[in-house]
């Protein structure tokens, strides 16, 4: 028999294969540049075709958060880079450029798939990340984007969070970014403010509600709702345009595969629990780093250290 360490193993792998297989099907082309047409002032009067051929090949959980390790195409040695010492590993879920209008200006993209924007259950404050998040894709970019002092040569950058728990009345596109305030004398023009911007979409975790007055909203809430395969790529393609190339079919037959697994196990309903239960295994067996953890839980490194504390004192 498998013991609660290999079945619980077995569960975390699924699920993690699951979180993948969502992070894969947002990755896709045709989803990225309905999103970017939604969100973003720049793309907004852009059409989709032409957005999906000025973006570049996505990268999917493959581009390190921390200083040293974000830059793909480095211009100096990594020994050269700055690193950080004792912190965990944190992947951009996806990260790629992309070109925007006559000029083709390049703009640095990333986006997150986050279960919930609630700090009670995140421990933290998701503008507080998103924050964290930008300032990694603007100080990563010296010495790969620009060189010395030719801080013109910096490049915009979006961080766009996908949050899955909003309530039936409370789905929205939430944008933040920098703004101008003259606080004594004469204004003064800066351009550049907006090269900063990051931007919330609250899905809903109610499969039921309404469908959305938004478009891209209401094609996400389809995108990632549990559904047979067949009705979705249905939907996806005759409601909101998607084309079921090869490629797009591909991936959501992975993720509706991969869902059903998930639910076959138990995973989504009372999920917090099995975690916390997981998490408790996977400490208790010494097998397993705290970073294993959480990739395999999908809680942060302060969670998993705060959980140890909690166990200390039983």
């Amino acid at each position: 028999m498998e013991t609660n360490i290999a079945q619980a193993v077995d569960i975390t792998y699924d699920r993690a294969r699951y979180d993948e297989s969502v992070k894969e099907l947002l990755a896709d082309k045709q989803i990225l540049a309905r999103i970017l047409k939604y969100t973003l002032d720049e793309f907004k009067d852009t059409d989709i075709k032409t957005i999906i051929a000025n973006i570049d090949e996505p990268e999917v959980s493959r581009v390190r958060l921390e200083p040293g390790h974000t830059n793909t195409d480095k211009i100096k040695k990594s020994s050269e880079e700055d690193s950080v010492l004792g912190e965990g590993k944190i992947f951009f879920d996806i990260r790629f450029s992309v070109y925007c209008g006559d000029d083709l200006i390049k703009v640095l993209i990333n986006i997150e798939a986050q279960k919930s924007s609630d700090v009670s259950k995140l421990g933290y404050h998701l503008d507080n990340r998103i924050i964290y998040y930008l300032g990694r894709m603007i100080s990563s970019q010296k010495e790969v984007e620009f060189t010395k002092s030719d801080y013109d040569n910096l490049k915009a950058v979006r961080s766009i969070w996908i949050c899955m728990d909003a309530g039936d009345n409370e789905d929205s596109i939430i944008r933040m970014n920098l703004t101008q305030e003259s606080i004594f004398g004469s204004g003064m023009n800066l351009p550049n403010i907006d090269k900063v911007q990051g931007v919330i979409i609250r899905l809903r975790s109610n499969e039921n509600s309404e469908e959305s007055k938004n478009t891209l909203i209401a094609m996400l809430e389809e995108l990632l709702k549990k559904e047979v395969a067949d009705v979705k790529k249905k939907h996806l393609s005759e409601k909101y345009g998607l084309e079921m190339t090869r490629d797009t079919e591909k991936k959501v037959n992975i993720m509706c595969n991969l869902s059903e697994v998930v639910l076959e196990k138990g995973i989504e309903k009372g999920i917090e629990k099995g975690i916390d239960s997981t998490i408790e295994n996977m400490l208790t067996s010494g097998s397993f780093t705290d970073e294993q953890i959480c990739v395999a839980t999908g809680k942060n490194i302060d969670y998993i250290i705060e959980f140890k504390k909690g166990l200390g004192k039983r």
